[in-house]
C-alpha cells in the first residue's frame, strides 16, 4: 500500500510540472475539450485554477486562452464555468490592453451575462464578480451595457435580495461621509449584485438609463430608496458598524454618494414624481377666490407693488394649497420635534446652472459628494437681528466661508444645536424645499409654468417668539410669502430705484437708506399670503400679545419667482436678434472670411452691445417676461399675449430709435481697454449659440473682437452702415409670433433638466 501510494504521488507530482507553465496550459486545455468531459474534468479543472492563481499573467499568456472562454462559460459543469468566470475576473485587472481585448470579445461578454441567471448561487457570484472586475473601464462598461447585463442583474437582484436588515455601513479609517461605504450583514451575492449594479447605472447615458425597462427600473429604484434608507437609519440610529462586531459584514467599494447617484439617475426618467397643480388652485390658494383675482394681480401688482392676501378660516377649508406640506410636517404642537423631524435625514442640494443642458454634467460635478447632510449657508442658515442692527449674526461662530477649507456639513449633533439655537432667539432658515418635499415641488412648478419662468425658488423660516432673523434687505427675485403656523409682522420699504435688481446682481442692500422712503407695515397670521415685489426691502419679526391669541412664534414659507436673464424682456429681445440673425447668415455662412460678412457679423454683435446699453437705464427691459406663460386658461391666455406682443413693439420701437453706433463703439472699446468682455451679459446666448452653430466665427468672442478692431482701423464707415441696416432691418422684419414660439421652445430646454434635478433630489429625501 505504501508502494502504491508513493507511485501515486510520484504521477499527481507529474501532472502539476505538466501544467507549471502557462505555456502549456493552452495545448493541454485544448486537448482536453477533445477527451470525454467526465474523464477530463478535474484535469480541465486543475488547469483552469493553475491559470486563474498564476502571478504571471501576461498579454502573451492570457491571449490564447481568451478563445476558450465562451465555451468554457458554457459549460454545464458549474465548476468550470466558475473558474471561468474567475479567469476574465483576474486578466481583466492584469492590464487595460487585456481589459478591452475580453470587452471587445462579444461572445464571451455574453457568455458572462448568461452566468448571471443560473440556478447555482456560487457561479451566479463568481460571474457578478468577474462583471465588476471587468468594469474598472469605460470602455468594458460600456460593452457590458450594450449587452444588457445591467438589465440581468437588476432581475436577479430582484429576485435574490430579500433581508433589508442585513444592509449596514462601513467606513474606511474616519466616519467622514466620503468614507462611508455599503455592507451586508452575512451576504456576499447581494453585496456583489448592488456594487455591480451601482457600476453600470452611474456608467449609462441619458438614452441608456432611458432604455430601461420601465417597470424594472422603478422596481430598482424602489428597493434602493429602501436599502439607502436602512443604512441611512442604522448610521443615525446605531452609529456606523456599531452592531457590525457580533456578524460577519461582507464589505463593499460601493459609497453611499454612488448609491446616492444611482438613486438619482434611475429617477430621471422614472414615472414623474412631481405632478404639477391646475391652475385654479394655485389661483385660490395665493391670489384670492375670484375668477379674475390672478389678472388683477398681474395689472396692479406683479413686479410694482406689495399685495396682501388675507386668508378666513372658511377660505381655507375651502382651499388650503399647502395641506399637504403640513401634513408632511408632523405638527404636534412641539417646536423642538418639528425641527427634528424637519432636519433630520435631509441631504444637501448641490446648485446647478441655469443654463445646463445635460443633468450628466451635474452629477459629474459633484461626484463623491451626492447624498451627503445639508450644508451650512448653502442649505440652511441659523440666525438673528439684533433689535436696530442691520447685520445677522450666525448661531454657529465658527462658521466663516473664506477660512473653511471644506463646507461644513451639519451632523445629527449640530441638528440638536439648532434647537437650542431656536432657544436663544435665532431663526432657522431651510433652503431648497421645492427639491425635499413633493407637496411644495408641485406648487412651484405650477407657479413657474403660470409666469412662464423656468424655476421658482422655496424656502422654510422658523422664528421663535419676539425675534428677528434676516436684516432689512431686498431681494432679486419676486417673493410670496405664505403663513404656514403662528404669526409674523412685515415692514416693506418703497424701492429705492425704478431699475428692478437682476438676478445674479450684487445687492448692497446695506447701503439703502430707508428712513426716507414710505413704508407699509402688514400682519400675516395663518393662511396669509403677502407679495413683495423685488428690490423692494423687507423686514419681519415676532411678538407676544397678538390679539387673536395665536402663538408667538412663525413658521412661514417663501415662493421665490427667479427671472433668468432669457426670460426678462432684454433677454427676450437679444434671443430675438439671434434668432433673425441665423436666418440672415445662413446662407452665406461659408463666406465669413468676406468683408461683407465680417461687416453683418460685427454689427449683429453690436446690435447686442446696444440692446445691454439700453437696459441698464430703462426699466421696462428688466421687467419679467411671460410669453412662455403656460397652463392659463384660453381667454386668460389670450388677453396676457396681447399685453405681452405690445410691450414687445414698443421695446423694438425704443431698439430701433436709441440705439447709436458711436455710443455702442465706445462701449465696447472702453470695455475691451480694461481687459472686460463686452459681451459677458449675454454669455448664456452664447451657450446656446454654440450648441447649434457650425462656424466658430459666429460664437468665438475673440474672432468677433479681432474683427471689430481691423474694421473700426480700416472700415469704420462701412460698419457703421452695417450697423444701421442690421439695426433696421431687425426692427422691421422681427416677428412676435415666431419669437413666443421659439421662446416656449426655450423654456422647455431649461425646464427639462431642471425637472430632471428636482426628480432626482425628491427621490433621495423619499422614505428618509
Amino acid at each position: 500500500m505504501k508502494k502504491h501510494a508513493m507511485k501515486k504521488k510520484r504521477k499527481r507530482s507529474c501532472c502539476d510540472s505538466q501544467i507549471s507553465d502557462l505555456k502549456t496550459l493552452f495545448p493541454l486545455l485544448l486537448a482536453s475539450f477533445s477527451n470525454q468531459p467526465q474523464t477530463t474534468l478535474p484535469f480541465l479543472n486543475k488547469c483552469l485554477s493553475k491559470f486563474r492563481n498564476s502571478p504571471l499573467l501576461s498579454k502573451s499568456s492570457v491571449t490564447p486562452i481568451l478563445a476558450l472562454l465562451p465555451t468554457l462559460l458554457s459549460s454545464t459543469h458549474s465548476k468550470i464555468a466558475i473558474r471561468a468566470a474567475n479567469i476574465i475576473g483576474a486578466a481583466s485587472l492584469v492590464s487595460l490592453e487585456i481589459n478591452e481585448e475580453i470587452a471587445t470579445d462579444s461572445e464571451t461578454v455574453k457568455g458572462l451575462i448568461s452566468l448571471l441567471e443560473n440556478s447555482d448561487r456560487d457561479v451566479v457570484f463568481s460571474a457578478c464578480n468577474a462583471v465588476l472586475d471587468l468594469s474598472i473601464t469605460a470602455f468594458a462598461q460600456q460593452q457590458l451595457l450594450n449587452f444588457e447585463a445591467l438589465h440581468r442583474l437588476m432581475f436577479v437582484f430582484l429576485q435574490i435580495f430579500k433581508r433589508l436588515e442585513s444592509v449596514c455601513l462601513w467606513c474606511e479609517g474616519n466616519e467622514r461621509f466620503h468614507s462611508l461605504k455599503i455592507g451586508f450583514r452575512e451576504d456576499e451575492l447581494s453585496m456583489a449584485l448592488l456594487s455591480a449594479i451601482t457600476v453600470l447605472i452611474n456608467a449609462c447615458d441619458l438614452k441608456q438609463l432611458h432604455n430601461i425597462p420601465r417597470s424594472l427600473s422603478e422596481a430598482i429604484l424602489r428597493l434602493l430608496k429602501e436599502i439607502r434608507a436602512n443604512a441611512s437609519h442604522d448610521l443615525l440610529i446605531k452609529g456606523t458598524l456599531k452592531s457590525n462586531d457580533e456578524v460577519r459584514v461582507c464589505k463593499s467599494h460601493i459609497g453611499v454618494s454612488d448609491l446616492a447617484e444611482s438613486i438619482f439617475r434611475l429617477s430621471i426618467y422614472a414615472s414623474q414624481l412631481t405632478v404639477s397643480l391646475p391652475f385654479e388652485v394655485v389661483q385660490r390658494g395665493l391670489f384670492g377666490t375670484s375668477d379674475t383675482s390672478f389678472e388683477d394681480f398681474m395689472s396692479n401688482y406683479w413686479e410694482v407693488s406689495p399685495f396682501l392676501l388675507t386668508r378666513t378660516l372658511d377660505d381655507l377649508k375651502v382651499n388650503d394649497l399647502f395641506n399637504p406640506f403640513i401634513q408632511s410636517l408632523k405638527w404636534n404642537g412641539s417646536v423642538p420635534s418639528l425641527l427634528h423631524s424637519t432636519l433630520q435625514g435631509l441631504v444637501s442640494c448641490f446648485p446647478i446652472a441655469s443654463e445646463e443642458q445635460n443633468i450628466l454634467n451635474f452629477l459629474n460635478e459633484v461626484k463623491d459628494r451626492l447624498g451627503c447632510p445639508i450644508i451650512y449657508e448653502q442649505d440652511i442658515r441659523i440666525v438673528k437681528t439684533e433689535s436696530q442692527s442691520e447685520k445677522e449674526t450666525h448661531y454657529f461662530q465658527d462658521f466663516r466661508p473664506d477660512c473653511l477649507k471644506e463646507p461644513l456639513c451639519l451632523t445629527t449633533e449640530d441638528v440638536l444645536k439648532c434647537e437650542q439655537a431656536y432657544k436663544e432667539g435665532y431663526t432657522v432658515a431651510l433652503r431648497g424645499l421645492e427639491f425635499r418635499y413633493q407637496s411644495i415641488a408641485a406648487i412651484a412648478d405650477a407657479l413657474a409654468l403660470m409666469f412662464g419662468q423656468p424655476s421658482v425658488g422655496a424656502n422654510l423660516y422658523l422664528t421663535p417668539p419676539t425675534s428677528q432673523g434676516l436684516a432689512r434687505h431686498f431681494d432679486d427675485h419676486c417673493v410670496f410669502v405664505c403663513q404656514i403656523f403662528g404669526s409674523k409682522k412685515w415692514t416693506v420699504y418703497s424701492r429705492p430705484g425704478q431699475l428692478l435688481p437682476r438676478l445674479y446682481d450684487n445687492l448692497c442692500s446695506s447701503d439703502v437708506d430707508c428712513t426716507k422712503v414710505a413704508r407699509s407695515e402688514f400682519f400675516l397670521r395663518e393662511g396669509d399670503v403677502l407679495y413683495i415685489p423685488r428690490g423692494f426691502p423687507h423686514e419681519a419679526y415676532t411678538n407676544y400679545g397678538v390679539d387673536d391669541g395665536s402663538p408667538g412664534f412663525s413658521l412661514h414659507l417663501t415662493l421665490s419667482i427667479e427671472v433668468e436673464p432669457p426670460f426678462e424682456w432684454e433677454g427676450v429681445v437679444h434671443f430675438a436678434l439671434r434668432c433673425w440673425s441665423e436666418k440672415w447668415k445662413r446662407p452665406c455662412c461659408d463666406a465669413i472670411n468676406s468683408l461683407s460678412q465680417k461687416l453683418v457679423l460685427v454689427s449683429v454683435n453690436l446690435l447686442h452691445v446696444a440692446i445691454g446699453i439700453i437696459s441698464t437705464s430703462d426699466p421696462s427691459f428688466r421687467k419679467a417676461c411671460l410669453t412662455a406663460a403656460d397652463s392659463l386658461p384660453l381667454d386668460v391666455n389670450n388677453r396676457l399675449t396681447q399685453n405681452q406682443r405690445k410691450f414687445f413693439l414698443d421695446l423694438i420701437d425704443k431698439i430701433c430709435n436709441e440705439c447709436k453706433f458711436s455710443e455702442v463703439l465706445s462701449n465696447v472699446e472702453a470695455a475691451i481697454q480694461k481687459n472686460k468682455d463686452p459681451f459677458e451679459q449675454i454669455r448664456w446666448l452664447w451657450v446656446l449659440s454654440m450648441e447649434k452653430e457650425v462656424n466658430k466665427g459666429y460664437t468665438d468672442r475673440s474672432f468677433i473682437i479681432e474683427n471689430l478692431r481691423s474694421l473700426c482701423a480700416e472700415h469704420k464707415d462701412k460698419l457703421e452702415a452695417a450697423f444701421l441696416k442690421v439695426k433696421s432691418r431687425f426692427c422691421g422684419e422681427v416677428v412676435f409670433e415666431d419669437i413666443v414660439t421659439s421662446h416656449r421652445m426655450l423654456l422647455q430646454k431649461y425646464k427639462r433638466t431642471r425637472r430632471q434635478y428636482i426628480n432626482g433630489m425628491i427621490s433621495l429625501h423619499d422614505k428618509l
